[in-house]
């Protein structure tokens, strides 16, 4: 019996992998405060931002949303569980979805909130 061909090792992780890479060099790119000493608030009140332009302290967010419902999408393709089964999908998926979500937690959120 000819079964499919089992999918790649990174097969449900691609867009887990992208996207960790295009928010690094992002992040790179955008050169944010990483020392509260360095912020421009600093010994006054009020909010800053840790990016050049504050328009960032929105975007990231958004992009990081964008991320986990890319990586969900990709969860949800057929191609992703070919040649796998249930609990294998499911302990995939909620590793990539998961995995997701904490880095966007323990990588984003200290630069959003540096500066306040």
């Amino acid at each position: 019996m000819d079964k499919a061909p089992r999918s790649s090792v990174l097969s449900g992780f691609w867009s887990v992998l992208a996207g960790a890479v295009f928010l690094a060099g992002l992040l790179i790119w955008l050169h944010p405060v990483v020392d509260p000493g360095e912020c421009p608030n600093l010994g006054g009140n009020g909010n800053a931002s840790a990016f050049a332009d504050p328009v960032w302290d929105s975007y990231l967010p958004v992009l990081a949303l964008g991320w986990v419902i890319l990586v969900l999408a990709e969860q949800a393709l057929p191609v992703t569980w070919r040649g796998r089964g249930g609990a294998e999908v499911a302990v995939r998926g909620g590793t990539a979805v998961l995995g997701t979500i904490t880095l966007c937690c323990c990588v984003l959120v200290p630069f959003l909130t540096v500066c306040r």
